[in-house]
């Protein structure tokens, strides 16, 4: 498996998480599922964003970057604005998610608003990655350098996974589609 193919199976994962988040948000308009909700944003910070786009940031996209595809002003400056947003979007969720908890039941339009900013950013962003520029970073990436990547993965994933992470998010994932009945397909 390539460097491109990895970051999109994680994409898979995520995407899977994105809708136990979409029918969790629904559910907030009447009560917040505060568990849930607690579970999603610590997959969104841990899985997604310290595990899977630290690959992108820390590997892929300089990589990238120095082989000619723009930052400043181009696909690997937008997807790190969104990356940004994201986590804008996680931090309101998560915010208005504790004083919900504390008694502050207005916060639930917040809460819904926050996930489904979220949702649908990451799903846009999802597809950009896979069809715009993963596809252009696996033009111009060489054999060596797909080696390196695979490798420099391998050793993210070997650390992560001494803390369980990978194996810890999918039983996640499997759990809360359960819980909402959500069939993976």
């Amino acid at each position: 498996m390539g460097p491109i193919d990895v970051l999109m199976y994680e994409h898979r994962l995520i995407e899977r998480m994105l809708k136990v988040l979409t029918v969790a948000a629904e559910h907030v308009k009447v009560e917040a599922d505060g568990e849930t909700f607690e579970k999603s944003i610590d997959f969104i910070r841990n899985f997604a964003d310290k595990f899977h786009h630290a690959k992108e940031e820390n590997e892929l996209f300089p990589l990238i970057e120095r082989k000619g595809i723009a930052k400043e002003g181009g696909p690997i400056g937008m997807m790190l604005q969104e990356h940004d947003v994201g986590r804008n979007y996680v931090k309101g969720m998560a915010n208005s998610l504790r004083k919900y908890k504390t008694g502050d039941k207005s916060q639930t339009n917040i809460i819904f608003r926050n996930a489904m900013d979220y949702v649908n950013l990451l799903k846009e962003h999802i597809m950009k990655e896979d069809n715009i520029l993963y596809p252009m970073g696996n033009r111009i990436i060489s054999d060596q350098e797909r080696s390196f990547l695979v490798q420099r993965f391998k050793e993210i994933d070997a650390k992560a996974a001494g803390v369980g992470v990978s194996e810890k998010y999918h039983n996640l994932v499997n759990e809360l589609e359960k819980k909402f009945n959500i069939s993976y397909k």
